[in-house]
């Protein structure tokens, strides 16, 4: 069974391009445009693992990770967001990342 991915990106086209290279990779991935469809999603469906950006529209990837976190605190979660500020890093993890990546990143890294 393929490990399922919850993936909460705005940007469109990007989230569908790292869709496209999750599921070429085994990873079954739904993919949401904004925190409050990434909610939804994370409360009708079992995910493995969610890849959250920060900076979205109706609710941003911090308080979304946070109501995540809430209901599962065993998720593995990583952000995936232009956000390099030490601050912004320090509150990714202390929300309960398991990694902060800054974009653009190296795919195969």
């Amino acid at each position: 069974m393929k490990p399922k991915i919850l993936l909460v990106e705005d940007e469109k086209n990007f989230g569908l391009l790292l869709k496209d290279y999750l599921n070429m990779n085994n990873f079954l991935v739904t993919h949401c445009e904004d925190g409050e469809q990434g909610l939804k999603a994370f409360k009708e469906n079992a995910f493995d693992l969610c890849i959250v950006d920060v900076m979205m529209p109706k609710k941003d990837g911090f308080t979304l990770s946070t109501e995540i976190k809430a209901i599962n605190k065993n998720i593995p979660l990583i952000f995936l967001t232009a956000r390099s500020m030490r601050d912004d890093v320090i509150k990714g993890y202390t929300i309960g990342a398991d990694d902060y990546i800054v974009k653009p990143f190296d795919s195969e890294v």
